[in-house]
């Protein structure tokens, strides 16, 4: 979790200095994007995991991510100088370990068909034939999820979040591996019902999908039926008025477990730790902020311990 939060903390710092100068160009550009630590020699980057250098949907995103703010060059491979589309693209596929072509058109060949938008993954590759005077692929983005991409897209811009539009063709470059890897929770989830979606509200949370789990395990059992005698409901055993404020169907494992993962992260903001998260999730945030720690109940303490063993069994 602390690896997820360090690389959060990276690329807000990367976006902070870089998105103060989007119309900066030249020696100046050069300059800012050299101290952000933006070359053409990058060759690792950490995904929502914590793992250096794996190709996953999470770790696309996140490389992506650090050339916001880029500004865009006709032929640019270089960040320190400026990208186009399909150097950009090239590029965070690169630092992943995935080679494509240099083009637009040659990338538009590359890995397997995806039908529509509607079936995209963060990570596709989005293609466009935006020139009415010449036929054929011409722009390429990073999809990034909820109708939105990243991409390098014309003369005096830079590198940002636009609209996915209409693409005219979408593939897919991931490994399968990694792909069925995400999907399934990765090897750390592997066998642990709900795996996607831990992993999923864990990604967009940014709190740890082992973490996730177990706190499903100590709760429920991963039962989603399951009501306790004090009335808490569902997976992650959420009290009605704490459901109703969060806006979560504690019995439907999609919202418990994305109510969970937002509860959690806001907790862990307010306190400074898991473990303090975890211990007003379990006695309630008043308790942590009347004795400033995990309070000194031993349900408490014991529930704590346990889902940080559990979690780390996980991972």
């Amino acid at each position: 979790m602390d690896g997820v939060m360090q690389v959060q903390s990276r690329i807000a710092e990367i976006q902070t200095r870089l998105l103060s100068l989007r119309q900066t160009t030249g020696p100046s550009w050069t300059a800012a994007a050299s101290a952000a630590g933006l070359t053409g020699t990058s060759t690792t980057t950490a995904d929502a995991g914590g793992s250096v250098g794996t190709a996953t949907e999470a770790a696309v995103v996140s490389e992506a991510q650090k050339y916001l703010g880029v500004p865009y060059l006709w032929g640019g491979t270089d960040p320190a100088k400026g990208l186009d589309c399909s150097g950009f693209t090239q590029l965070v596929y690169g630092n992943l370990g995935v080679d494509l072509p240099r083009t637009s058109a040659q990338q538009a060949t590359t890995g397997q068909p995806v039908a529509s938008l509607a079936d995209a993954r963060p990570g596709d590759l989005l293609f466009f034939d935006h020139s009415s005077s010449r036929a054929g692929i011409d722009h390429v983005g990073i999809y990034i999820g909820n109708g939105q991409m990243i991409a390098a897209p014309r003369t005096g811009e830079t590198v940002s979040v636009k609209d996915a539009g209409t693409p005219a063709v979408i593939r897919r470059v991931l490994p399968d591996q990694a792909t069925t890897a995400l999907a399934s929770g990765g090897p750390a989830l592997a066998g642990v019902p709900y795996a996607d979606l831990f992993t999923r509200a864990a990604n967009r949370y940014g709190v740890d999908a082992s973490l996730l789990a177990a706190v499903a395990s100590q709760e429920s059992g991963f039962d989603s039926k399951a009501v306790s005698g004090a009335g808490a409901q569902g997976l992650m055993q959420f009290m009605p008025a704490t459901a109703a404020g969060l806006g979560v169907n504690p019995l439907d494992p999609a919202s418990a477990i994305d109510g969970a993962a937002r509860y959690l992260s806001s907790l862990k903001n307010q306190f400074g730790s898991t473990e303090k998260a975890l211990a007003a999730y379990n006695a309630g945030p008043g308790a942590v902020r009347r004795y400033g720690d995990v309070p000194p109940y031993a349900e408490t303490q014991n529930y704590v311990r346990a889902v940080m063993s559990k979690a780390r069994a996980y991972t």
